[in-house]
C-alpha cells in the first residue's frame, strides 16, 4: 500500500504558529478546539508551493471561526484571515482579536503595522 503524501504543515511549523498566535484563535480569542487555518487555500490534494505551509500563510483558529471564515468570505478577506490568489500571504495584513493588524513572515514573526483604535 502506498503511503499518503503529507500535504499539511509540519509539527514544528504548527508549534511556531501556535506560539506566535498566543495559543488562541486570532478572531475570537478562545483557547479551545483550535486548528490550523490556511489563509490561501491549499487546493484539492494539497498545493505544491513551498510557502503554502509556512507561518505567514497559517493562523490559529477555533473550529467555529475556521468555519466562519469560509461562510463569510467578504469579511474574512477584508481582515486578512483569507487571502486571494495571486496575492501572497506576506503581502496581506492580518487583523487579530485585539483589533491590531500584523504583517506575518514565513519564519513565524509578526510585526504590528497599525495600532488598534482605542
Amino acid at each position: 500500500m502506498k503511503a499518503r503524501r503529507r500535504t499539511g504543515p509540519t509539527d514544528v511549523m504548527k508549534a511556531i504558529v501556535h506560539d506566535r498566535d498566543g495559543g488562541a484563535c486570532v478572531r475570537c480569542g478562545t483557547g479551545e478546539h483550535l486548528t490550523i487555518h490556511h489563509r490561501v487555500n491549499r487546493g484539492m490534494g494539497g498545493a505544491r508551493e513551498e510557502w503554502i505551509n509556512q507561518a505567514h500563510n497559517l493562523l490559529i483558529a477555533c473550529t467555529t471561526c475556521n468555519s466562519w471564515f469560509e461562510d463569510n468570505p467578504r469579511e474574512s478577506y477584508a481582515a486578512g484571515w483569507k487571502v486571494r490568489r495571486p496575492q501572497l500571504p506576506g503581502e496581506v495584513l492580518v487583523k487579530y482579536v485585539d483589533g491590531s493588524e500584523y504583517r506575518l513572515t514565513p519564519d513565524g514573526v509578526r510585526s504590528m503595522t497599525v495600532a488598534a483604535a482605542r
